[in-house]
């Protein structure tokens, strides 16, 4: 890609970055609210490069243009000397100044065609016009945050393995409010039950079920959050199925009330992460939306 483009890009890009930090939250949709400082950075880090690369093709082409500028009137001021001096013998002259026009121009062809050849003056892949489509989108059109879509054809992440003392007593509050991986984690690892028969309070957003879509399954749904160790690339995903009331639209976010759907055997890995929901209420997407624990208010 030629330099001109090269810089045209370090400043799409830069803009891009900044124009998701500073005036928008639109990066709260990719990475962590931690990464903020250093998106802040890189932004203001491109713009610099992007100064330093058209300052050097401005100051590049103001000196090839003296060069050739002080070229030219050397050259202007040899004619006119060779002319004044040797005017008067014109016919030897000219035999030797067509001898030496000659060889003069045969070896300034040579030069020309080393100096072609020297150049590379193909274009860039089309391919390299790519780069410019993720800057533009920060600026006219950000992307969507990952969601439902996305979620329905990933598998839910895996809880961890804990053992049966590392559990603690229940909160006696009714009804419970829960992450999704302690709901999990006390259905299929808590060989005490507490979970069972106790009210509890999930929040996260509605994934439709794909065999449920396709007219099959049991017209369940899922309600899931996603978590980032980083940014999006890593994301991971936690489901629990509900049972007991329709769907909403995919991507909203709800907050349930209900008891463990039994199916299994309740604090073994055959126990289904699932809910029979008795209350459902719309709410704002959370603060920590890419986390799973208990929701914070919107900011």
């Amino acid at each position: 890609m030629k330099r001109p483009l090269q810089a045209l890009l370090l400043l799409l890009s830069g803009l891009g970055l900044l124009h998701a930090t500073l005036l928008t939250d639109h990066y709260l949709r990719y990475v962590r609210k931690g990464m903020y400082p250093l998106l802040v950075a890189s932004g203001a880090l491109l713009l610099v490069l992007a100064a330093a690369e058209a300052w050097s093709l401005w100051r590049q082409r103001g000196t090839g243009d003296r060069e050739h500028h002080d070229l030219r009137g050397e050259t202007d001021e040899h004619g006119h000397g060779h002319d004044s001096d040797h005017g008067h013998d014109s016919d030897s002259d000219h035999g030797h100044d067509s001898d030496h026009g000659h060889g003069h121009d045969s070896d300034h062809g040579h030069d020309s065609h080393d100096d072609d050849h020297g150049h590379d003056h193909s274009a860039p892949p089309r391919v390299a016009w790519l780069l410019f489509l993720p800057a533009l989108s920060l600026l006219l059109y950000a992307p969507p945050a990952i969601g439902a879509y996305t979620a329905s054809r990933e598998p839910p992440k895996a809880v961890t393995v804990t053992e049966q003392g590392d559990f603690d007593p229940l909160p006696r509050t009714s009804p419970l409010p829960m992450t999704l991986t302690d709901f999990t984690r006390r259905v299929q690892q808590d060989r005490a039950r507490s979970i069972d028969g106790r009210t509890v309070q999930l929040t996260g957003f509605v994934t439709p079920d794909k065999a449920t879509a396709g007219g099959k399954g049991d017209g369940g749904w899922y309600l899931t959050r996603v978590i980032f160790s980083c940014c999006a690339a890593d994301a991971q995903f936690v489901k629990v199925r509900v049972h007991d009331t329709p769907a909403p639209p995919a991507d909203t976010w709800v907050t349930l009330t209900g008891t463990w759907h039994r199916a299994g055997t309740l604090g073994t890995g055959s126990a289904a992460a699932a809910l029979d929901a008795h209350g459902i209420k719309k709410v704002p997407r959370p603060y920590n939306d890419y986390t799973d624990g208990l929701p914070l208010p919107a900011s």
